[in-house]
């Protein structure tokens, strides 16, 4: 039986594939034993064992962004998670070690290095992590989301994905987008934009989007206005345009994405690695205005779309009503545009990358074998 050990965790970003990997790893092979690595600090202790799989802890080791008295006490720290982490990996015997950015994942990368059992990584993003730019050196496969991700040994297998994703852009959109608009009260036969900026980054394009709500329901385009289960709130009402049809409906969050990509003809979101490779892979032509902090890997996950136009790239700063209505309508007045940017986001990020690491990963356990 093989053991195999996924790390990582703190956000969607981090534990969506690693789940996405593990069922991955089941339907290829049920007999394998997993167990996840994590901190008690990050969404990994609700979503994995969600999810059925089992979670360990170790203690979360974050680097200060300041020289301070707790710059000094990280060796220390991340010693201690170390052997926390080397104790699990004894514990269940693993075989491999598949890592994917987080706190929980550089303790198994110097544990697993430790104890002679191969490494793997999983980058989400365009511009690497601490974590994982130190285990490029010593990992025996280094797999990026994105092209040109700058990373030691870079192989480029895409994102892995919820297989729900995967079936959605085997079968194409066209196939589901009557059912998928009905089920939201949209307009069957009318265009509709999707927006979604996450629970943290969405003021901007929501502010924008209720702005220019009614210029595009005159348009003849319906809007899907998913607005984070931390802003919506009551005073949001369903809107009906009676010349157009059109229909604006706010929700606060929907469970399956895929039904709302299947509903959507073109997306407003920000550029997180996930949201850019599900849209990407499943071909919904997307407008991404990449929220503005940390080291810009938003704007970096946005440049590959950019690239072969399979998407157009706002800057928050300039995201307006007007920008949106003359970005949307001209978008929407271009259906050869629209078929082109599907294809070349579909050209760009293959579907499959979840069954693909899988048996990277399998393949590394059976070559480490101990």
């Amino acid at each position: 039986m093989v053991s195999v050990i996924l790390a990582g965790g703190g956000t969607a970003g981090h534990t969506s594939p690693l789940i996405a990997t593990a069922q991955a790893l089941k339907q290829i092979d049920p007999q394998v034993q997993i167990t996840c690595v994590g901190t008690a600090r990050g969404l990994e202790t609700r979503v994995v064992p969600e999810a059925g799989l089992d979670l360990e802890l170790v203690a979360a080791v974050p680097l200060p962004r300041k020289v301070n008295s707790d710059l000094f006490k990280v060796p220390s720290r991340l010693l201690g998670a170390v052997r926390q982490a080397a104790k699990i990996l004894r514990r269940h015997d693993a075989d491999v070690v598949c890592g994917f950015g987080g706190y929980a994942s550089l303790p198994a990368y110097l544990a697993a290095r430790r104890l002679k059992i191969p490494v793997v990584i999983q980058e989400q993003n365009a511009l690497p992590g601490l974590a994982n730019k130190i285990a490029s050196h010593f990992a025996v496969a280094v797999l990026v989301s994105f092209p040109g991700t700058p990373l030691r040994g870079a192989k480029f297998e895409g994102l892995p994905v919820r297989q729900a994703i995967t079936e959605l852009a085997e079968t194409g959109r066209a196939a589901s987008s009557v059912t998928a608009k009905e089920s939201f009260g949209l307009a069957t036969d009318l265009p509709v934009l999707l927006v979604s900026g996450g629970s943290q980054g969405a003021r901007s394009l929501n502010n924008a989007t209720v702005d220019a709500a009614d210029r595009l329901l005159a348009a003849g385009i319906g809007v899907l206005h998913v607005w984070g289960a931390k802003n919506f709130h009551d005073g949001l009402t369903e809107r009906v345009n009676q010349t157009t049809g059109a229909r604006y409906i706010p929700v606060g969050y929907v469970d399956a994405m895929e039904r709302a990509y299947a509903a959507a003809d073109v997306m407003l979101a920000r550029s997180g690695a996930g949201t850019v490779v599900e849209v990407a892979t499943v071909g919904l032509p997307a407008i991404l205005v990449p929220l503005p902090i940390g080291n810009g890997e938003q704007a970096r996950n946005a440049e590959p779309l950019l690239a072969v136009d399979a998407a157009v790239c706002i800057d928050d700063a300039e995201l307006s009503a007007d920008r949106l209505v003359r970005e949307v309508t001209e978008l929407f007045a271009s259906p050869n545009r629209l078929a082109e940017m599907s294809a070349a986001a579909q050209q760009l990020m293959r579907p499959g990358a979840a069954g693909r690491v899988a048996r990277l990963v399998l393949d590394a356990a059976q070559a480490g074998a101990h």
